[in-house]
């Protein structure tokens, strides 16, 4: 019995050894790993990104330049007038900046239009003209088509702030406005722009005076395919 007694405290001695100077310390469930600093960030396999995915995600760098900045050549526009893109055709001539005036054909943008649609029948409607004027909206009317739309226009705003503050007032007033934006077809100008040889290219300040008062707002887009090089 003694003998068994000596063998079975001597196994135990050999194996609080190994635990303590030889096997690797079982991992600690539910702690942070150095790289994930509060226990749920810690992920399991199948959460983790694939390494195609990895490599993707780091292949497009930041700042990559834009289509606008490797263009050669630059349109300027929409102009709804000739006047107004000859104008800013001065002021690019001023700065150095080749352009060339280019009719074209194209959905402008007019603004948001703000209304309350599907009414249920023209009395709602007209009830519901009623209710926006006496809360302030005054330019409110019925939408008029055929067949009736039974919709109250609340205007079309070129400023998102102006749109956004109708809607509002609609809402207070208990109805449930809708905001879209609203474009026409018309004849405009473009002017396409050349890059510069030093590699620049005109911003929307360069058009001067006309740009802060066209209507619609201008914009900078790389020219068409089709636009003719500078002669």
């Amino acid at each position: 019995m003694r003998a068994l007694f000596l063998m079975l405290l001597l196994a135990n001695l050999l194996f609080l050894a190994w635990a303590a100077w030889i096997a690797p310390p079982a991992p600690l469930a539910g702690l942070a790993t150095p790289s994930a600093p509060d226990r749920r960030a810690i992920r399991l396999l199948r959460e983790a990104p694939e390494a195609g995915e990895a490599g993707a995600a780091g292949s497009e760098a930041p700042g990559a330049p834009s289509p606008l900045q490797e263009a050669s050549c630059v349109s300027a526009g929409p102009f709804l007038e000739r006047a107004q893109a000859e104008l800013a055709a001065s002021e690019l001539q001023r700065l150095g900046f080749t352009s060339r005036l280019r009719p074209s054909t194209d959905e402008i943008r007019i603004g948001q239009w703000v209304r309350v649609p599907n009414l249920a029948t023209p009395e709602d409607a007209g009830n519901a003209l009623s209710a926006l004027k006496a809360a302030g909206l005054a330019d409110a009317e019925i939408v008029s088509e055929d067949p009736p739309s039974n919709t109250v226009s609340l205007g079309v705003f070129g400023e998102s702030a102006r749109a956004a503050e109708v809607a509002e007032v609609a809402r207070k007033a208990g109805f449930t406005p809708e905001v879209s934006e609203r474009t026409r077809t018309a004849d405009v100008f473009w002017l396409d722009v050349d890059r510069l040889e030093n590699g620049s290219l005109p911003g929307l300040d360069a058009l001067g005076s006309a740009a802060a008062k066209a209507a619609p707002p201008l914009e900078l887009r790389a020219c068409p395919a089709s636009a003719p090089p500078a002669g």
